[in-house]
């Protein structure tokens, strides 16, 4: 009798649970058009270009219209400028600069320059999703600023997918604000994100994500495996920014693989799923490579959600080496190591994922839970601002078993700010809630509590 009872408690437990159904998204067509507009001839031709430069060291020369660092960014402002063109004026264009010394790796006065595009939102302008890719190139020794470095996949490719999306992404027009960014000074230390980062603070940027592009066109590993199919999306757990007050609470509550940046890459994820043909993509549970960094870091920093998108299986011949060749071995980063193709469906997901984020309403704000010792789970949100009011739809609740990677189960509950999963127990799953457009665009899912939290 007490098998009997315990069985039919567990199936209604189950039940509940399962009266969602499986997730399911509205399929969103111009995402289609998104992701076959990018062209990988295009990249080859503005990787091709930056290899053109010779160097890209952030310490080589700026003189010169054909070598060097300062070279290469006029041009991608020149590429910039020619997008914003051909959109009417849509793309606000500008160097960003600081001047760097005293360092390690640059330890006279340098200019650090970025380059910055900004395509403003219609509705919700203050809101920001940035795409970026490195400027910057160097060989075995960091402070070589004269020998050739043609970082062609390191990371030519990241600045030729984020110019190709900006020219993908400029024929729509958004709700949200998108920013393309060719970072400076990342072999030196992270100095053009660590510039960006801290001035988007200044300015009071509302960051809800971060793409990092570093690496996105090498399919073949130094373990010899070749893969074009796979590729890497690495995601910090806990927030930098997490004050002591909030760890104690998260010891409690949880939230330690829900931080913005795990959902913003279960989002790409899921992004990758639907709308980019042979990808699959992983969710790295580590903020980048083992002991290694990106750009950004400077902004996981300060608290803003940010993940780094790579290639899977990485060629360490080919990546910070000068050009030779040793025991039949090819050492150097140059266009043979590039798989343009494979750079195309990288630059795509991007593009998807930032046009999916710009066209959806804010992930929901002040996001709370509260069902301890109860039968059922409520959370409650921040109602939407006066400006998204007539974009937005209604709001989708998620939960999951706690041991799951991503998103199992949710329910839409329609235009309002507190919602009640009846005979949903709060310690068997974790939760989030995403803001839904009146067009079906979804935003990032926000796990309850400041563990989850992505920003005002």
């Amino acid at each position: 009798m007490k098998a009997v009872v315990a069985s039919t408690l567990f199936g209604l437990a189950l039940s509940g649970a399962a009266q969602a159904d499986t997730i399911t998204y509205k399929d969103q067509d111009k995402l289609h058009a998104i992701a076959a507009a990018v062209s990988a001839e295009r990249i080859e031709h503005d990787i091709t270009a930056l290899v053109g430069f010779g160097t890209r060291h952030t310490l080589s020369e700026t003189e010169s219209d054909t070598r060097g660092i300062g070279a290469a960014r006029r041009w991608i402002k020149a590429e910039f400028e020619d997008i914003s063109a051909a959109c009417g004026g849509c793309l606000e264009v500008y160097f960003q600069s600081q001047v760097i010394s005293g360092e390690s790796r640059i330890p006279e006065a340098t200019e650090v320059v970025s380059v910055i595009a900004v395509q403003r939102g219609s509705v919700d302008p203050d809101r920001y999703v940035i795409m970026s890719g490195d400027i910057d190139s160097r060989v075995s020794d960091v402070m070589d600023a004269t020998s050739d470095a043609p970082g062609a996949n390191d990371n030519a490719s990241g600045v030729a997918g984020t110019l190709e999306a900006a020219r993908v992404l400029s024929q729509y027009e958004f709700a949200g604000t998108i920013v393309y960014a060719a970072l400076a000074g990342e072999e030196q230390g992270l100095f053009g994100g660590k510039i960006m980062a801290e001035q988007a603070q200044k300015d009071g940027w509302r960051i809800k994500a971060v793409l990092n592009n570093d690496m996105i066109g090498n399919i073949e590993g130094v373990n010899g495996v070749i893969n074009n199919s796979t590729a890497r999306i690495f995601a910090e757990g806990t927030r930098m920014d997490e004050t002591e007050s909030e760890a104690r609470r998260r010891r409690f509550t949880g939230g330690e693989v829900d931080s913005p940046s795990r959902n913003l890459a279960r989002y790409i994820d899921w992004m990758a799923d639907r709308y980019i043909d042979n990808l699959n993509t992983r969710v790295i549970y580590r903020l980048d490579r083992f002991g290694r960094g990106g750009h950004h870091r400077p902004f996981n920093d300060l608290g803003y959600p940010g993940v780094r998108i790579m290639e899977t299986n990485e060629n360490y011949n080919r990546q910070h080496q000068d050009l030779r060749v040793e025991d039949g071995i090819t050492y150097g980063d140059t266009l043979e190591g590039v798989d343009f193709d494979y750079a195309a469906k990288l630059t795509a997901l991007n593009a998807v994922s930032l046009a999916g984020m710009a066209w959806a309403p804010s992930p929901p704000a002040n996001v709370s839970i509260s069902g301890a010792v109860s039968p059922s789970t409520t959370l409650a949100w921040q109602p939407a601002a006066e400006n998204e009011a007539e974009h937005i739809a209604g709001y989708r609740v998620y939960w999951r078993h706690t041991d799951a990677p991503n998103w199992q189960f949710n329910r839409d509950v329609g235009l309002v700010d507190e919602y009640t999963l009846e005979n949903i127990v709060i310690d068997n799953y974790f939760f989030g809630v995403a803001a839904v457009s009146k067009d079906g665009f979804e935003s990032p899912v926000v796990f309850p509590g400041p563990a989850g939290a992505f920003g005002e």
